[in-house]
């Protein structure tokens, strides 16, 4: 008799962990659909990223959209408005000569940027991103191929983030942890995905045309356009294809720092 409770008494607990374990995995499954289904809501109208500069050195208008997104997904564009700290970013898609000088200008004034790189940079400038690393910079991530992220479904975009998150940690065994979208291109739902991914996202509030190089050879132009509107928490853009930054970058620095501001490295950003 008492083996038989004995049994009917396993039996029961086992019953009851089949159950349990079966409404815990429907109970994960159910978050998942709930998740993807939260998804499928965001919005995925293609926001095109841009400011309206300000004069005397006050903080442009981001666009109410634009800053009410950043503020909701925690991203990065520009900082705090009281303190005269500014971020230095390149984005590198591919090695036009000017890296090594920019890296050098940056060593001799003490200064670490973040440098936003594509897979073609990675793939082909290995001692560069190794340099990048070893001098103190961060290294970003611009995607594998440099595509528009709305225009990609969820498995291309998981692939275009990941795929060059997992090769940099291959090669370097460094863990990228900021985005910036390609041709400051993103949705509501591209930016709430890289999220769910582990990425800040990184815009920037100071810019000018560089990235031509059709259009180089205007050194006081640039030293303007980029003098005339640095400001407080200025997150700032610059293009490493371009020969005229490369060249200058050594006076902006100085001169930023003449007007009173600090370089800061976006591992000390303020919002």
């Amino acid at each position: 008799m008492k083996d038989k409770r004995k049994i009917s008494s396993i039996c029961l607990s086992i019953v009851f962990l089949l159950l349990f374990t079966f409404f815990i995995i429907q109970a994960n499954k159910d978050e998942e659909l709930l998740q993807t289904s939260a998804e499928l809501q965001l919005s995925n109208v293609k926001i095109g990223w841009g400011v309206k500069r300000e004069k005397e050195h006050v903080q442009p208008d981001l666009g109410t959209k634009n800053k009410a997104l950043m503020d909701k997904y925690k991203g990065i564009a520009m900082g705090n408005k009281d303190k005269k700290y500014v971020y230095l970013t390149f984005d590198e898609g591919y090695e036009a000569g000017y890296t090594p000088q920019i890296l050098q200008t940056l060593k001799e004034n003490e200064v670490k940027a973040c440098f936003f790189l594509t897979a073609h940079f990675i793939n082909t400038q290995e001692q560069l991103v190794k340099d990048m690393i070893s001098g103190g910079h961060i290294v970003g991530n611009h995607t594998v191929n440099h595509k528009s992220m709305p225009d990609l479904e969820e498995d291309k975009l998981k692939s275009e983030v990941m795929d060059l998150h997992t090769a940099v940690y291959k090669k370097f065994g460094y863990e990228m942890k900021y985005l910036r979208p390609p041709k400051g291109e993103f949705s509501e739902r591209t930016i709430s995905y890289t999220n769910g991914l582990g990425y800040t996202t990184v815009m920037w509030s100071l810019a000018y045309d560089d990235w031509d190089e059709n259009k180089q050879g205007r050194e006081e132009y640039a030293k303007k356009k980029i003098l005339d509107n640095i400001h407080p928490g200025a997150v700032i853009l610059l293009h490493g294809n371009s020969k005229d930054n490369a060249n200058i970058l050594d006076t902006i620095i100085k001169e930023v720092r003449n007007m009173g501001y600090e370089f800061k490295s976006l591992n000390e950003f303020e919002r």
